[in-house]
């Protein structure tokens, strides 16, 4: 089978995966670290379209992609861009605009990103660990999704707070849509249906507009399907893959 990159969100690792590793072991899973966070090389200027165009050159061609939250935006803008580098596309909780502008309301309020920007500035680990904590709001398994989370956010070592802000900055600007009209990759669009970062309105819009493109929804998930619902992940996943991959 070809090899499964993965993608993570905005504070967090590649070690986000390491239990969906664990429940594939069948499949050779990529997990890198996003510019700017572990032992990778930040970029300039810090855009999906950047971080796409940083990692393309290190991923197989036609090999399988997934991208969780911004990881997705990035995946996004990876398939769009470098289309031959994707067999396959997995979009997790993610939106091609996460911040709502004109002729997109299906996003967050920029008030509500200039709070979280304001909060790295003054203390970023308190507002690190209350985005995560909003990741499973609402949805079931919230607390052992969170205690996840917060397990994995400092596994390896501290963020840096400039790369947190460029990243909250990315989120603030990120505009896909016309992005996702080009990409021509079948493309699984994973979502909860309590997921208040990534609105399920977004991923419907995202189905609908990607080509090729179908929707799992999962009604009682939050941000982090994966986490909270693994079985039904892992299924939908495998799915997926044993058509396209």
């Amino acid at each position: 089978m070809a090899p499964l990159t993965l993608l993570h969100g905005w504070g967090l690792h590649g070690g986000i995966w390491d239990a969906l590793r664990a429940a594939l072991p069948e499949l050779p899973m990529h997990t890198p670290d996003l510019p700017g966070y572990g032992g990778s090389a930040r970029v300039s200027p810090y855009t999906a379209e950047a971080l796409a165009d940083a990692i393309a050159p290190t991923l197989p061609d036609a090999g399988l992609l997934l991208g969780w939250s911004m990881g997705g935006m990035v995946a996004l803008a990876l398939a769009a861009r470098h289309p031959g580098k994707v067999r396959a596309l997995v979009l997790v909780a993610s939106t091609p605009c996460f911040v709502n502008r004109a002729g997109w309301d299906m996003g967050l309020t920029p008030e509500v990103l200039a709070d979280f920007a304001q909060g790295v500035q003054a203390d970023y680990r308190a507002t690190l660990l209350r985005f995560l904590s909003l990741q499973a709001r609402g949805g079931d398994a919230a607390r052992a999704v969170i205690a996840r989370l917060r397990d994995s956010v400092f596994a390896r070592g501290e963020p840096d707070a400039a790369v947190l802000a460029k990243g909250l900055e990315l989120l603030r600007t990120v505009d896909l849509r016309q992005a996702a009209r080009q990409v021509q990759a079948p493309t699984l669009v994973v979502h909860g249906g309590y997921d208040g970062l990534c609105l399920p309105v977004a991923a419907q819009w995202l189905a609908t507009a990607l080509p090729n493109a179908r929707l799992a929804l999962q009604p009682k998930a939050a941000h982090a399907p994966f986490l909270s619902h693994p079985e039904w992940f892992v299924d939908a996943l495998k799915g997926f893959l044993r058509e396209h991959a």
